[in-house]
């Protein structure tokens, strides 16, 4: 009987948090403060909180910023100015957005609305025990982290994903932070440092974001499925959109869309080939025994 009513309660604490990301999509343009919410929600402002990121994967806050840019987004490609879209989207000044802008509009909010121009990234390419791999990254953080067969191939990737940048191979003086994160990233595959906790540069729909970031909190060594996925960000029936999101992850191991497979056991998609999946998650896991 317990167990009954401990799964009807995460039910409808599912259901209810995802009528508070409704009520915020609708209502984006507003202030939303935590204490409205939770009054909403019908909670305290301390559980509804926690519930939120529990089941949504992010904050109120972060979930309603996201909307927000969302909407700027929609407002950059159709009014007149930049200044007009900010206040349109609900933002109080264009200094708001920008503090946004490198964690979740991926660039400013004119630059955005250029198409990317004036964006410099800076890429290598090297060559690691699952193969070629090659990072590309603005000064904000990483845009770029993709396995592929040739240098030239993944090149080409780089500039179909961000056509209207300007693409520059590393040079020397090499930029210590370039090299910190190149180096992080090696130590991932090599299994000594499990943990990859890099600044990212990338656009992200509300709803990629809010899987991203749920594939940010797997445990190394650990997988999930597509519907455990969905069911863990409040809606259970998007397993196949979660599949979607994965395939559309550009920053290979930051976000580890490798740790997400099949209800069945089996491993699913992976935009880098099925080999590469398995072999990132046995070394996982046999990283992870050693470990214990």
């Amino acid at each position: 009987m317990k167990k009954q009513d401990t799964r009807a309660s995460r039910r409808r604490s599912a259901e209810r948090m995802q009528e508070i990301c409704r009520y915020i999509e609708g209502h984006s343009d507003e202030p939303l403060s935590l204490e409205s919410l939770a009054e909403r929600a019908g909670m305290s402002r301390f559980y509804f909180q926690r519930t939120f990121k529990r089941l949504v994967g992010v904050t109120p806050k972060q979930y309603h910023d996201a909307q927000r840019i969302r909407n700027l987004k929609t407002h950059l490609k159709h009014s007149a100015d930049v200044t007009a879209a900010v206040f349109d989207a609900g933002f109080g000044s264009s200094s708001r957005v920008y503090e946004r802008a490198d964690t979740r509009l991926g660039m400013t909010p004119k630059t955005y609305r250029s198409g990317g121009e004036a964006v410099r990234i800076t890429y290598v390419s090297f060559q690691t025990p699952l193969g070629l791999l090659m990072v590309g990254a603005t000064d904000r953080g990483l845009c770029f982290v993709q396995f592929g067969d040739s240098h030239e191939q993944l090149e080409a990737m780089l500039r179909a994903e961000y056509p209207n940048a300007a693409h520059e191979p590393m040079r020397e003086p090499q930029d210590p932070h370039f090299i910190a994160w190149v180096q992080a990233l090696q130590r991932n595959l090599s299994g000594e440092q499990p943990d990859l906790d890099l600044p990212a540069d990338i656009r992200a729909t509300a709803f990629q974001l809010r899987v991203w970031n749920y594939l940010q909190s797997i445990p190394y060594g650990e997988v999930r499925s597509y519907g455990e996925v969905a069911r863990a960000i409040g809606q259970p029936a998007a397993a196949r959109a979660v599949a979607h999101a994965c395939s559309n992850n550009v920053l290979a191991l930051v976000i580890p869309c490798h740790r997400v497979i099949r209800e069945s056991g089996e491993l699913g998609g992976y935009k880098w080939g099925l080999p590469r999946k398995r072999a990132l998650i046995d070394r996982e896991r046999q990283v992870s025994v050693s470990n214990r």
